[in-house]
């Protein structure tokens, strides 16, 4: 019983490695969840304000131009 277990958790595994449908989305998920943190880590307190206010500037004159 054991063995069968073991052999359909080893056959699992192969074919999740063997899937490399959506590949690209995780890793461009991590990369920019890394690039977060690190901004996160190096801006002052300061500036993250400043940031989110010129984001929504652009967003709110991105929503009057577009119908």
């Amino acid at each position: 019983m054991k063995a069968r277990s073991l052999h359909s958790i080893r056959k699992f595994l192969v074919t999740l490695s063997a899937n490399t449908h959506g590949q690209d989305l995780v890793e461009y998920a991590l990369l920019s969840g890394f690039m977060v943190v690190a901004l996160w880590a190096f801006f002052p307190t300061g500036v993250v304000p400043s940031i989110s206010t010129i984001f929504s500037k652009l967003n709110s004159t991105a929503s009057v131009m577009v119908p």
